[in-house]
């Protein structure tokens, strides 16, 4: 596999969460919360999961994360309903067909398995590494969790197996009180970084986005490599919460910014979160846009935050830094 397929197979996370209800089963998805695994790469050369229902699917689109369990294998969390005050530990289990925990793993993007934690609103984002123990436990801090329901995505490949990712609900009791979905940007700024997005997911097909990055109004041309790559975007759909795939353009060697490229596919119109990690200055920072796709393209939103002053409030966003 070449390493821009490698890189590419991150997966664009669509935490999409349309209204806020709290509906806790096996039909949603993890969220990330780092470890020792990061996050997991699709190989499209590798042997894919067994289709399964989801909503807006188009032939060549298909998103995953809506299930706990596919093809044998399944994410098994010691508890679902976290204490408010901390979040974690977390621990949970990959079980193989065997039913027995899952212990050799293909490393992907540079980890065995990647931890990605959304609310259902898709306000907040965390990208963790958890570790896993000689018994195939893993087991992550997910830090303080306001009041409501989560998506817990695990995304890795089993040694010899498909590339998989799978979902579970979270809960944290509390008063909860939903928030609508952050308004449609092309721009986010986040630690200092201006971040700009650029170019029109299309529903059923491929299409190419950038991020452009700049800080005191100069570009940044200088990015670390994170994971394997110059940055890594994950797509999260409203409604389903269904992770969707993004694919790096650029080798990992050419230029480190200003400019970070990808191809994006989305199976069908509707409301998007794109959660963009990129790392800097030994810092691991995420940028996130809502955009609108609509058949044949979709909608950036104005070229600036709605409010400039809470461009950088409610990112909630989580990084447990390498």
């Amino acid at each position: 596999m070449t390493p821009a397929a490698k890189l590419g197979i991150y997966g664009l996370v669509l935490a999409v969460a349309l209204g806020g209800g709290a509906v806790v089963g096996d039909a949603v998805g993890p969220i990330d919360t780092g470890g020792e695994a990061d996050h997991v790469e699709h190989d499209p050369g590798r042997a894919s999961a067994a289709p399964q229902p989801q909503l807006g699917t188009e032939e060549g689109v298909t998103p995953v994360g809506l299930t706990r369990s596919e093809v044998g294998y399944s994410f098994e969390p010691e508890r679902t309903d976290l204490d408010p005050r901390s979040g974690g530990p977390f621990r949970f289990r990959i079980t193989g067909p065997d039913g027995e925990a899952v212990r050799a793993y293909e490393e992907s993007h540079e980890r065995d398995l990647h931890f990605i934690v959304v609310d259902r609103g898709l306000a907040t984002f965390s990208h963790l590494h958890p570790t896993r123990a000689p018994d195939g436990t893993w087991s992550v801090e997910l830090g303080e969790l306001e009041p409501g329901v989560y998506r817990a995505y695990a995304d890795f490949v089993p040694a010899d197996g498909p590339d998989l990712t799978l979902g579970v609900d979270l809960t944290v009791a509390g008063d909860f009180r939903p928030a609508p979905l952050p308004p449609v940007a092309a721009i986010d700024t986040v630690d200092g970084y201006e971040v700009t997005l650029a170019g029109a997911p299309a529903a059923g097909s491929d299409s190419e986005v950038t991020l452009t990055l700049s800080r005191d109004g100069r570009p940044v041309t200088d990015l670390d490599p994170y994971l394997g790559a110059f940055g890594h975007l994950v797509a999260i759909r409203a409604g389903d919460l269904a992770y969707l795939h993004v694919h790096p353009i650029q080798e990992p060697d050419e230029n480190g910014g200003p400019d970070v490229r990808f191809a994006v596919a989305v199976p069908a119109s509707g409301d998007y979160r794109l959660f963009f990690d990129f790392a800097h200055a030994g810092a691991v920072h995420t940028a996130s846009f809502t955009v609108d796709v609509a058949d044949g393209g979709s909608t950036a939103g104005p070229s600036t935050p709605s409010n400039p002053d809470d461009a950088d409030a409610g990112h909630g966003v989580g990084h447990e830094e390498d």
